[in-house]
């Protein structure tokens, strides 16, 4: 990806750590754009905030990042801005070469995604998360930092893991689940449930 130009969509903190992984990676900001207007003409790292999220405002040659660290307004945008999404991976990163990798994810520093396992479009795998063998990781996901996913794990899409967290081997989680920071799953999450402590247990829903 050595010199290709990307747009980033979202101007806060999570905007910072893509546009670093990106220029890491030898990519440059051809733009980037927010919804919010009280962040045009700011600067994320240097680079101007240049106006709302529209496609007019999108170059041809650029691809798309949306760096939002919601997963829900990740999978919204994308449903509604087709554009050409780009994919990112820090220099540092290990991937094996059998790693399957959707459009629009980014794979931070330190992370290290083990043989055969595949990851979502639009997927967030952030700063030193780890991803054993045979992986399923869904679409929207966000692998937040340190989280550590063991061999044949699966991941529904938009699911958050907290930082720290870890899962065993075989584990399923199921669709826009929670795991709670530093929680230890040994048993299976179902969609839409959070789970947090050590080992991890479902909260009560209403």
């Amino acid at each position: 990806m050595s010199g290709e130009a990307f747009v980033v969509v979202g101007a806060g903190g999570h905007a910072k750590v893509v546009i670093s992984a990106i220029e890491a990676a030898g990519g440059r900001i051809a733009s980037i754009l927010d919804d919010h207007p009280a962040r045009w003409g700011m600067t994320v790292l240097g680079h101007p905030v240049t106006g709302p999220v529209a496609r007019h405002a999108i170059p041809a040659d650029a691809a798309v990042i949306l760096a939002l660290g919601s997963n829900r307004d990740r999978a919204n945008l994308s449903r509604r801005l087709r554009v050409r999404y780009g994919t990112v991976i820090h220099p540092s990163a290990v991937v094996h070469p059998t790693v399957s990798i959707g459009e629009g994810t980014v794979i931070f520093a330190g992370v290290v995604i083990q043989a055969d396992t595949r990851v979502g479009p639009h997927t967030i795998v952030n700063t030193s998360a780890s991803i054993d063998h045979d992986g399923q990781i869904g679409s929207f996901t966000h692998v937040a930092p340190g989280a550590h996913l063991a061999g044949s794990v699966t991941i529904g899409e938009g699911t958050l893991l907290g930082v720290g967290c870890s899962i065993i081997p075989g584990i399923t989680v199921g669709e826009w689940a929670v795991v709670g920071a530093g929680a230890v799953v040994i048993e299976p999450v179902p969609g839409g449930a959070t789970a947090v402590g050590c080992p991890a247990r479902l909260l009560k829903r209403d």
